[in-house]
């Protein structure tokens, strides 16, 4: 017989079924508690709340394990390229050859995007913050696809779809920076990889190609690959509950952008920097600002140290340490902010505060390096967290779809006034 648990309720008892997941993780089924006994439970912030079952990707915090589709991440990270594992979490499966190239060439046909797209651009102030623009320009293709509006328009048609969002993401996001430094936007070149040719995008001029650093290339390669997918975070949420509306994949994927735009969620690399640059600012002594760290009662807090859901390591942390080191290394760049950073690297290594409460340097302090020295401006940082995250949120929209999961539609305990008559306006 399955596991059951037991709820007791006004002498009442009621039995819930146990859903056991691959990995062992056992959730309580209460899809018909309300139903069975009037009652709903209350988790502000869903953090006890399980909103699907999902087949694409496995975190253990207490551990330190990320995999897609089973797949370990170190593995993907060291022998895949994103596209390859943008085609694993859309796909189930890793492709074989043809269907990789396939994929990758379908990518390339669609990279363009509408001319007319060209006016919202110009339409927008140049100190617009790009994430703005990015989740109006990908919300925005839905008019010029009206067919995408259409939920039961076929597999194939869906997967056009996915593959022009995939294709037109960078260029929007490329075409997004363009617009904040008053820059003329550079077409893609699809004889360039997906990476190379969103690097070329954001750092050529029309008459100028951009000289593509390999070392360069690959930082940024696995950083998508890292960034790629992370379970039912808030914008994966996000994404899933628009969708779960029938909306269409433009529309929820928009709807992912702007919730990862808070700080809470995609600007934590942002605010890495911005700590730095406090530091170097107040003259980058760096013993000050550890022992403000270590200080119980000041409310400053080393920003990309610890992960709220790695409870150990993050995983994703140690693959691009490497990464970030070859791009410092290959670029050479004399940057005081970088300098402070590699010395807050080895305090929190190597002090025994921060490695009793394993407070490691996780993928959102070295990536906000990376950056930094690639020459990209903080409000871009999250820009590319979104094009990292892209195939996830699709991903998640595809089996959400697929599922045929009902519309979402949270419940909640009201604690306003209660019933009152309407008062007019004289007589109060």
């Amino acid at each position: 017989m399955s596991e059951q648990a037991e709820i007791i309720l006004g002498g009442e008892s009621y039995k819930m079924p146990v859903v056991v997941g691959t990995e062992n993780e056992k959730a309580i089924d209460i899809n018909n508690l309300r139903a069975e006994t009037g009652y709903i439970t209350l988790d502000s912030g869903y953090k006890n709340t399980g909103a699907t079952v999902s087949s694409i990707t496995f975190l253990d915090g207490e551990e330190g394990i990320l995999r897609y589709r089973g797949y370990p991440i170190e593995q993907l990270a060291e022998r895949s390229d994103f596209i390859e594992v943008a085609y694993l979490l859309i796909n189930g499966e890793l492709p074989t050859k043809k269907q990789l190239d396939d994929f990758s060439e379908a990518i390339k046909m669609h990279t363009l995007i509408h001319e007319d797209m060209r006016r919202f651009y110009s339409a927008f102030p140049t100190f617009a913050h790009p994430m703005g623009v990015v989740s109006s320009v990908t919300c925005a293709l839905s008019t010029f696809y009206p067919e995408s509006l259409n939920p039961h328009r076929g597999e194939d048609k869906v997967n056009l779809t996915m593959t022009r969002l995939l294709a037109k993401f960078p260029t929007i996001a490329a075409w997004a920076y363009k617009n904040s430094i008053g820059h003329p936007v550079v077409y893609p070149k699809n004889k360039l990889g997906y990476v190379d040719n969103f690097l070329n995008m954001m750092f050529s001029m029309p008459t100028d190609e951009y000289e593509i650093d390999p070392v360069v290339v690959n930082a940024l390669d696995k950083l998508l690959i890292l960034h790629a997918d992370h379970e039912q975070n808030c914008s994966t949420s996000t994404v899933r509950l628009a969708g779960s509306s029938q909306a269409n994949l433009y529309s929820s994927i928009a709807a992912g952008v702007t919730a990862l735009w808070g700080p809470l969620h995609g600007g934590a690399n942002q605010e890495v920097i911005e700590m730095l640059d406090r530091i170097r600012e107040d003259g980058g002594s760096l013993d000050k600002w550890v022992a403000k760290a270590k200080d119980k009662n000041d409310p400053f807090r080393l920003m990309g140290f610890g992960h709220r859901v790695y409870k150990n390591f993050d995983p994703r942390a140690k693959i691009i340490k490497k990464a970030c080191d070859d791009v410092l290394n290959r670029l050479g760049i004399k940057d005081p902010v970088l300098e402070i950073a590699k010395k807050l690297e080895e305090v929190a290594l190597n002090d025994e505060y921060f490695v009793e409460r394993k407070l490691y340097p996780n993928v959102d302090f070295y990536s906000g390096i990376i950056y930094r020295a690639m020459g990209i401006p903080k409000d871009m940082f999250t820009v590319l967290f979104a094009v990292g995250r892209l195939p996830g949120w699709i991903a998640q929209w595809k089996e959400m779809t697929a599922n045929k999961e009902p519309i979402g539609r949270p419940r909640q305990i009201y604690v306003g006034p209660k019933v009152r008559d309407y008062v007019n306006i004289a007589d109060r």
